[in-house]
């Protein structure tokens, strides 16, 4: 049996958060390379240099890509032969988000309760997702989520007779919605099957995948092209002010489902699409 402390994982949590908000992610850098090669429009073309401007900025300066510097989303696997010492492991994370945004100087955008609206002034509590994994490892993922992308996200209890088709067109009704309030171009997470709160997560989780990460299912790979190119079709373009350029990618994740029902989520995130990946 491993012993992990819960030190350990608040001070990666820390880090992580101000790495993913400081840091433009590998995959993302080379997804909007291409997409400045790819596009035509000279606005999309200027916007995506002004992009490029500002994340090198953000990088060289050690300053947030964002203003938003999102809700803390953190993806946790848990090997099976690890044992969690030294507290709770909940708060071990709350507190490391509550330090990697006082020591980063991150915005502090949570509030206490979504009616009365009090600022939490540390950014926690986080958005958890826990799951259980074989072998001796934590696998940490953590994707700061910055609301007006995320405001643009939904979810649809489709009829299995809608099928594929019926994907597709929500996927695009989602896109064509947002235009330019998700801040393209946009990275779209999609979860397919499943139970309604279910396939929300696979969309989110989605979004974490690395962008040169084909799909296991030949098909979903399919589907995911093909959206990505029906998507830039749209003329949304870099900012919304017109372009072929309106999605870097479309990752897709599937699961099984009840015979009575086709739950599609759609999670939108914008160019910046944060996400940083730690094994411990």
């Amino acid at each position: 049996m491993k012993s992990i402390f819960v030190q350990d994982i608040t001070r990666n949590i820390k880090e992580m958060c101000i790495e993913a908000n400081y840091f433009l992610s590998k995959d993302m850098k080379r997804a909007l390379y291409h997409a400045k090669e790819k596009e035509e429009s000279p606005l999309g073309k200027q916007i995506l240099d002004q992009l490029d401007q500002n994340l090198q900025i953000a990088e060289n300066d050690k300053i947030p890509i964002c203003q938003d510097t999102g809700m803390t989303v953190v993806f946790i696997k848990i090997g099976q032969e690890v044992s969690i010492k030294g507290g709770n492991l909940t708060e071990a994370i709350h507190e490391g988000v509550r330090q990697g945004y006082r020591e980063g100087y991150l915005r502090k955008s949570v509030v206490r309760d979504p009616i009365y609206r009090e600022n939490t002034k540390d950014n926690t509590p986080a958005i958890i997702h826990y799951d259980i994994i074989e072998g001796d490892q934590v696998i940490i993922t953590v994707a700061p989520k910055g609301f007006g992308s995320e405001n643009m996200s939904r979810i649809f209890m489709l009829k299995p007779a809608d099928g594929i088709e019926g994907v597709k067109e929500a996927i695009l009704t989602v896109v064509q919605d947002a235009g330019p309030n998700a801040c393209p171009p946009m990275v779209v997470g999609v979860g397919i099957g499943g139970t309604f709160e279910k396939c929300a997560l696979m969309a989110k989780e989605a979004l974490t995948r690395n962008l040169q990460e084909k799909a296991a299912e030949p098909y979903i790979q399919e589907l995911e092209q093909e959206m990505l190119e029906r998507i830039n079709k749209l003329g949304i373009g870099p900012g919304g002010l017109g372009g072929r350029q309106t999605a870097l990618a479309v990752n897709i994740n599937v699961y099984p489902t009840h015979i009575a029902g086709l739950p599609v989520a759609v999670n939108i995130c914008c160019h910046v699409n944060r996400h940083v990946s730690r094994t411990i």
